[in-house]
C-alpha cells in the first residue's frame, strides 16, 4: 500500500499531500470547477523560468528573501491581497494568465521514501475538486488510470523539468552574486509619503551591465541574459498593481514598508 510522503514543510497553497493510489482511490473522481478562493488571498506564487517572457507583460517578477530564493509572480503588492482574483476566487479577466504552479493544484511529484530518487503523484486530499464524488471524470478504470490521470501525470511531470530548469537558473545566479535586495517605492497624487515595498530580492542592474562580454556573451547564448532582463522589465508592472489595487479598494491605508514575499514559497 503507499505511504505518506515524508513529513516536510508543505509547499506554498498546500493543506496536505497523499499519493494517488489505484486501490485507495478507485472511485474517486475530479470535478470541474471554475473558482479557486484560496487564491482570493495570495499575492505571490511561484514561477518558473519558462514563464518569464508571458509574465513580464502582466505581473512583476522578483525573487524571494533568503539562502534559496525562487522566482515570484506578485498577483498583489500587499499581504493578502490578489488583484487578479475576486472574492469568491474567480478571475477578474478571463485573459488573465495562471501560473503553472496554481495549475498544477492539488497534485505533485513527490518522493515517497527519503533513500530513493523516484517521485510519485501525489495530491491535496482537502482540495474540494478532487474525492470520492458521484460526478466529474474518473482517476482510474478498472484499476487503470484513465486519460485524465495521464493528462495530470504528464502537466506534473512537464512542471518539474520546468522546475529543475528554474533551480539551475537560480544555482548559475546565485554564483554571479547579481541579486540584491529590492525596494519599489510608489507615491500614488495627493500622497505626502511614497509607499515603500521591501521584502524581495531583484537583479542588480548595474552589476549586470558590468560583466565581462565573455560572461554575458554566455548568458546570451544559454538564455539566461534575456530571461534576466525579463525580470527587470516586469517590474514597471508594480505601479500597475498598485493603480488596481486603488481601483479596488485594497490599498495599503498609510504608506509603510510591507513583505512582497510569501511563506512557503518553494515548489
Amino acid at each position: 500500500m503507499a505511504t505518506t510522503p515524508a513529513a516536510a514543510q508543505l509547499p506554498l497553497l498546500y493543506n496536505d499531500l497523499q499519493p494517488l493510489s489505484s486501490q485507495l482511490h478507485a472511485d474517486w473522481r475530479v470535478r470541474p470547477s471554475n473558482a479557486a478562493p484560496f487564491l482570493a488571498t495570495q499575492h505571490a506564487v511561484p514561477l518558473t523560468v519558462e514563464e518569464f517572457p508571458i509574465v513580464q507583460r502582466r505581473m512583476p517578477i522578483v525573487f524571494s528573501i533568503g539562502d534559496d530564493p525562487v522566482p515570484l509572480a506578485l498577483m498583489g503588492l500587499n499581504e493578502g491581497v490578489n488583484v487578479f482574483i475576486d472574492a469568491e476566487g474567480k478571475l477578474r479577466d478571463t485573459d488573465t494568465y495562471v501560473p503553472a504552479y496554481i495549475r498544477r493544484y492539488p497534485y505533485l511529484l513527490a518522493r515517497l521514501r527519503p533513500d530513493s530518487d523516484e517521485l510519485s503523484l501525489c495530491f491535496d486530499p482537502t482540495a474540494d475538486v478532487i474525492g470520492a464524488f458521484d460526478e466529474g471524470e474518473k482517476l482510474f478504470e478498472n484499476g487503470e488510470p484513465t486519460e485524465l490521470t495521464k493528462a495530470i501525470l504528464a502537466f506534473a511531470e512537464q512542471f518539474e523539468q520546468a522546475g529543475q530548469k528554474t533551480a539551475a537558473f537560480m544555482a548559475e545566479l546565485k554564483e554571479l552574486k547579481l541579486l540584491i535586495d529590492g525596494e519599489v517605492q510608489i507615491q500614488p497624487d495627493g500622497a505626502a509619503q511614497p509607499f515603500v515595498y521591501r521584502g524581495f530580492q531583484m537583479v542588480d542592474e548595474a552589476k549586470l551591465n558590468d560583466l565581462r562580454g565573455d560572461q554575458l556573451r554566455k548568458m546570451a547564448q544559454s538564455g539566461m541574459l534575456p530571461l534576466l532582463y525579463a525580470h527587470l522589465m516586469s517590474l514597471s508592472q508594480m505601479r500597475e498593481l498598485f493603480g488596481k489595487q486603488i481601483a479596488q479598494g485594497s490599498a495599503p491605508q498609510a504608506p509603510s514598508a510591507i513583505e512582497a514575499t510569501p511563506a512557503n514559497a518553494n515548489a
